[in-house]
């Protein structure tokens, strides 16, 4: 029988396993600075404020290279490179939700929760599987929202343990869901939005593709969680929860944790319909949710003190993983500061000239791939890249709405693969789970999923979307 903790604490296997990985990863590309010459991109500011390249003024050759001592300080240097407030703002995240998970635990109610949604639903447990995959996929795809479903992912995997199933399915069916949401974009403001903006397209025109990419993902991937699930010994709904006994008190916590962290998450679905939230979805989660974890374990009887040496307690915990995301930013942050990055970009530009239709099109997806494990902002890569890939595909006779979707495509799905990503790190190291695990499961869906959305934009190559 697998045994689920509900604590945040993140086993030293883990942690070193996820370490070394981005240590190696953090080394290999110290290298690149040695192998790849200097080069910089013209950049400009468009009407909004925002730096793009200027594709007039072209790429220059420049000195490269980066001091050793800097690249060993890099994982602490980014604090002050540009755009480091994102990162400042994933790591407070981070916190609330190791102290905030920490305090729901020691006061019972965690566990008190996953018993009565596994006496609830045990029964129709493969219906809510589809049913949470859908609302996840919903939220990644409506909303852009992907950081802030990290807060679920312990919650939704101890369900999914309770539920007969592991780790690796709950893990699944939340941020793997929320991911390739996000990928399809239906109406993602940080990526579909941001991209047909900058390349002077209606915002989220040309919808009708991404629904039809959504359905196709979405079926894809119930498709290959389920089997999983259904191929795990068979262990019986409740495993190691204990039988669900009603308690008013707990109840009472329940009740409030819900209906604040329920505001929280309606505030995220109206950014869709309100612009000026979307830089601060994040920010009202964290709060939302700490609001919600602190009301519900006083009302579930703990008191201020216990409440402070707990919710202090998982803060420690959790510390860990913030080193593993410094380490994991430094990777942009070096190719950036040694002038490779760029140069880098300016080779595959370079490349894409003789390709035909279809192969440009793929390659584009190829390329925001690549740099998807450099760069996990898909905002910051749409200034990056939409100014140089929509002009080039153009020239060669492929629409802008191929481009941007073969862009959302490259920028979303590796975001639940690669080590560089601080999301997954977080959540794999709430859960208790190793990066390598994780991989070798995951990398079969992912396998499957690039000829998917391979196949889906050669068939919108094919019918001139």
């Amino acid at each position: 029988m697998e045994k689920r903790k509900n604590s945040l604490n993140i086993s030293a296997r883990s942690f070193l396993a996820a370490t070394v990985i981005i240590f190696l990863l953090m080394a290999a590309t110290y290298a690149l600075t040695f192998l790849v010459p200097g080069g910089e991109y013209a950049r400009t500011v468009d009407e909004a404020g925002h730096t793009i390249i200027d594709t007039q003024a072209g790429f220059m050759a420049v000195e490269g290279g980066l001091p050793f001592w800097k690249w060993l300080l890099s994982p602490f240097l980014v604090l002050g490179a540009e755009g480091s407030g994102a990162l400042i703002a994933v790591i407070a995240f981070l916190l609330v939700i190791g102290g905030v998970f920490n305090a729901l635990h020691e006061c019972g109610l965690m566990s008190y929760m996953l018993q009565k949604l596994v006496h609830r639903f045990g029964s129709v447990r493969y219906t809510l599987m589809a049913v949470l995959i859908l609302f996840f996929m919903a939220m990644g795809s409506l909303v852009g929202s992907f950081e802030e479903v990290v807060p679920l992912v312990p919650i939704v995997t101890s369900l999914a343990v309770g539920l007969g199933w592991d780790v690796l399915t709950g893990v699944a069916m939340s941020l793997l869901a929320a991911g390739c949401g996000f990928a399809a974009g239906v109406a993602n403001p940080f990526t579909i939005g941001v991209a047909q903006t900058l390349a002077g397209l209606p915002m989220f025109s040309g919808i009708w593709l991404r629904l039809v990419a959504f359905v196709c993902i979405y079926l894809l991937l119930l498709f290959f969680v389920r089997f999983h699930a259904k191929r795990l010994p068979e262990r019986g709904t409740g495993a190691g929860l204990g039988e669900h006994v009603p308690d008013p008190r707990m109840d009472r916590g329940l009740l409030l944790f819900g209906c604040i962290l329920g505001a929280g998450i309606a505030v995220v679905l109206s950014s869709g319909f309100i612009p000026a939230l979307r830089d601060y979805t994040m920010i009202i989660v964290a709060v939302m949710f700490l609001v919600a974890g602190v009301a519900a374990t006083l009302a579930a009887g703990m008191g201020v003190k216990g409440l402070f040496k707990s919710f202090l307690s998982g803060l420690i915990a959790i510390a860990p993983s913030v080193l593993m995301i410094l380490m994991a930013a430094s990777i942009r942050y070096t190719l950036v500061e040694g002038k490779i990055l760029d140069s880098l970009l300016h080779w595959a530009v370079t490349a894409a000239g003789g390709m035909s239709r279809a192969a440009l099109v793929l390659f584009i997806y190829g390329i925001c791939l690549v740099l998807n494990f450099f760069i996990p902002s898909g905002s910051a890569k749409a200034f990056l890249l939409i100014p140089l890939i929509v002009p080039l595909a153009s020239f060669f006779g492929v629409s802008s709405q191929i481009c941007i979707l073969a862009f959302a495509f490259g920028d979303g799905f590796s975001n639940v693969f690669y080590p560089t990503n601080p999301c997954l790190l977080i959540s794999l190291g709430l859960v208790d789970s190793s990066y390598g695990k994780w991989a070798r499961y995951s990398v079969k869906f992912q396998l499957m999923n690039l000829m998917l959305t391979a196949g889906l934009l050669l068939f919108g190559l094919a019918v001139g979307y």
